[in-house]
């Protein structure tokens, strides 16, 4: 845990936040891909926070950091000379709206590229069994004034143009993605979660369908109202 969280957690593909802090999900993701720990459970962090190391830790909620942490997050001096080509391993359902419109970190959080295939899918992953890997021109993206901000062996930035990512080609059939499938400013974020959204029925045009509990009438049942009403 101390290794993780303290001194290396891009070697696992974490990205800490601002303050340091990782979430139990990711942290246990990553603990889980390494061979022979695919057994541990928040119960056995929970015996450690419990035990002499307690205070090497500090747990909030559901995340958790290091106390005396040996790596460093700049944010503010992106690299000069990043390599040539990053890797990035993005869902399969992702994958068309990615080509066309290029990644966008979700607000508060960055993109996680990285210059090893094997860590990109490994990241890729923890989100899809089977992601699709994508190359990132960085050179040519960095002299187009996209910032990458390197971290030990990962690098981070907020958007990469549909320019310069390089992928699988994408059939015609997964170009034609339904609107109703992509929800609103959500195309290639980060996370690349399932398309899924609320209806707000106070925006329905159908007034029909705002009334609550009842069921909209079709053309069968006004058939028959106005059969009755003739026979009254």
């Amino acid at each position: 845990m101390l290794y993780i969280l303290g001194h290396k957690p891009d070697e696992f593909g974490l990205v800490p936040d601002s303050e340091g802090f990782v979430t139990y999900k990711e942290f246990l993701w990553a603990v889980h891909e390494e061979p022979g720990w695919g057994y541990v459970r928040k119960g056995h962090i929970n015996e450690v926070l419990l035990g002499n190391d307690r205070a090497l830790f500090q747990p909030e909620e559901d995340r958790i950091r290091a106390l005396d942490r040996r790596w460093h997050l700049d944010l503010e001096n992106p690299s000069q000379f990043p390599p040539k080509i990053l890797f990035v391993a993005v869902r399969r359902r992702a994958h068309p709206v990615v080509m066309e419109k290029g990644l966008t970190a979700v607000e508060g959080r960055y993109l996680v590229l990285s210059p090893d295939r094997e860590m990109a899918e490994r990241i890729g992953r923890r989100r899809d069994q089977k992601p699709v890997l994508l190359e990132i021109m960085a050179a040519s993206a960095r002299e187009a004034g996209i910032s990458l901000y390197p971290f030990g062996n990962l690098f981070l930035t907020d958007q990469v143009p549909a320019r310069f990512i390089n992928g699988p080609p994408v059939s015609k059939e997964d170009i034609k993605i339904p609107e109703r499938k992509r929800e609103k400013g959500m195309e290639g974020r980060a996370d690349f979660e399932a398309g899924t959204f609320v209806l707000d029925l106070d925006r329905d045009p159908d007034r029909s369908r705002r009334r609550k509990g009842k069921r909209q009438k079709g053309w069968k049942e006004e058939a028959r109202k106005m059969r009755r009403r003739k026979q009254r």
